[in-house]
């Protein structure tokens, strides 16, 4: 299958990929495989995306022949229309599985056999010029990150072409175990070698924020403390941890969620004009953002554990028997920061996140400061809204005249929602986008080690502070929108102002947060 020329979001360095490369998926046999990386490298391979004659290989310590491993990947591939159903034989015909330890030299010797397998075959097949490329994705729990890089670095390595490992979050628990497991990754790979996927960072809104700041001078202008009053970064999700409370509990909500995903978003809305789209251009002006913030403060923070809902009988946090009764692990957090640049200072940023709140949503929303008084009494304040997910969306909330005789001003919307605007173009999911710059070599939109610790910095005093029990943790009901001080909270810390009882969302809108 003859590959269509890739897409990519920045210029890279590296030379792209070419044939006779495999990629390892270590941990095969898991949910993040099944339900992420499979599905995402099946919808490049439909769409012409992958290296030609790339093959897919499988590992974990699960015992499985091939048909029951097809069948596992299958569960997850959804193809949208009838020619991709078709293809699905044809992918399965590169997949192929081999069960193995992460800590044993033997197990990983027996991957490397199959690697030669498959890279030998190329070479009679008459493709004397190619090289052995290899790419490691570790869809793996942290607690084998290291041992597993190791194993792969000593028994896996091609000596003859490109070396790629993809690390997946969560990075560390705390600024210390991060730059431990990156002194133990970076003894055995090179740092251009090794890509840390943070999967908001594939997001077709989160990479859009470059073009819509520096493509629009109106906007890139205003973002700035002399007109911008306030911003939020919101992450919610309606559900629990439906019995998954063990895993969860060791990190919480601000490492699973807060530390990463919306430390990058926020990184990416604050920071200046890069030289170039190129990858380290554009980390570079990351990490300054990230050297402007303090570590956060006690009192600048809300913490929330969510309780059994008695009107839709779901269960609370600390009834799920995984989860220690005394656990006082944040299911929801409210965190107010400062950018202390030339650009942003005094700028309150608040940064929420929470699981089994009333809805599913990730939104950037800048509030604008008031409008100079004098004609006007009353009046809303601007607001630029960036729906990540779900269905993308940017909005700007404007005023305007009310239709009619008299002068009332009425809040309304400049509004881009992508499946209108754009109704004949399918959004490619995160993990798609991000190993596709994989493949190229393309760092962009992967986290850099010296952002990595700095992102750390900024959050590992409180981290200690929470496991130490020095912070409050209010109760919520499940399905709730947070804690019954949230909007006291930032009100008091941020002092952002609601709409007016004169304005409704539009249906197809995300509701006021």
């Amino acid at each position: 299958m003859a590959a269509a020329p890739i897409p990519s979001s920045g210029q890279s360095s590296a030379a792209e990929l070419s044939s006779n490369t495999c990629i390892v998926v270590l941990g095969a046999s898991g949910d993040l495989a099944k339900k992420k990386t499979f599905p995402a490298l099946f919808g490049l391979y439909v769409n012409g995306f992958l290296p030609e004659g790339m093959h897919i290989i499988g590992y974990a310590r699960t015992k499985m022949d091939e048909e029951e491993y097809h069948k596992r990947i299958s569960e997850h591939i959804q193809p949208t229309v009838v020619s991709q159903k078709k293809k699905v034989p044809e992918f399965l015909k590169i997949c192929s599985y081999v069960a193995g330890a992460y800590d044993k030299a033997e197990a990983f010797q027996e991957l490397n056999k199959k690697l030669c397998e498959i890279e030998d075959a190329t070479y009679a097949s008459g493709n004397k010029d190619a090289t052995r490329n290899r790419i490691f994705y570790m869809a793996l729990p942290p607690s084998v990150f290291t041992s597993v890089a190791k194993g792969l670095k000593e028994n896996c390595y091609s000596e003859d072409g490109t070396n790629r490992i993809i690390v997946e979050k969560p990075f560390g628990k705390d600024l210390d175990s991060s730059r431990e497991m990156q002194t133990h990754l970076k003894s055995q790979w090179k740092e251009a070698e090794i890509f840390r996927i943070d999967h908001y960072l594939g997001k077709e809104m989160v990479k859009n924020m470059l073009i819509l700041r520096f493509g629009n001078s109106i906007l890139d202008s205003s973002f700035n403390k002399n007109l911008v009053a306030n911003v939020q970064i919101t992450f919610k999700e309606p559900f629990g941890t439906e019995g998954r409370g063990g895993y969860f509990d060791e990190f919480g909500i601000i490492r699973d969620v807060m530390q990463n995903h919306l430390c990058q978003v926020l990184s990416i809305l604050t920071m200046e004009r890069p030289f170039s789209f190129s990858s380290e251009d554009i980390r570079d002006e990351k990490t300054k953002v990230l050297r402007y913030i303090k570590p956060i403060k006690k009192e600048d923070v809300l913490l929330g554990q969510y309780i059994a809902n008695p009107k839709t009988q779901k269960p609370g946090y600390l009834d799920d028997e995984t989860v220690p009764k005394d656990s006082v692990c944040p299911t929801f957090a409210a965190i107010v920061l400062y950018v202390n640049s030339p650009r942003w200072e005094g700028v309150p940023f608040i940064l929420k996140a929470g699981k089994a709140l009333n809805e599913q949503k990730t939104v950037i929303r800048v509030q604008y400061k008031d409008v100079t008084s004098g004609i006007f009494s009353d009046i809303d304040r601007n607001e630029l809204v960036i729906r990540v997910q779900p269905g993308e969306a940017v909005y700007l909330k404007m005023n305007t005249k009310a239709p009619g005789l008299g002068m009332k001003s009425v809040p309304t919307e400049m509004d881009l929602t992508y499946k209108r605007r754009f109704s004949e173009l399918k959004i490619p999911e995160a993990y798609e986008a991000l190993l596709l710059d994989a493949f190229k070599g393309d760092h962009s939109n992967f986290v850099r080690d010296d952002e990595l610790d700095l992102a750390w910095k900024i959050f590992t005093p409180l981290l200690h502070a929470i496991d130490n029990k020095e912070v409050p943790l209010a109760k919520y009901e499940y399905g709730s929108r947070g804690p019954a001080d949230l909007d006291s909270f930032i009100d008091k810390h941020a002092g952002y102002k609601r709409s007016g009882n004169n304005y409704n969302w539009p249906t197809t809108q995300a509701s006021s947060l």
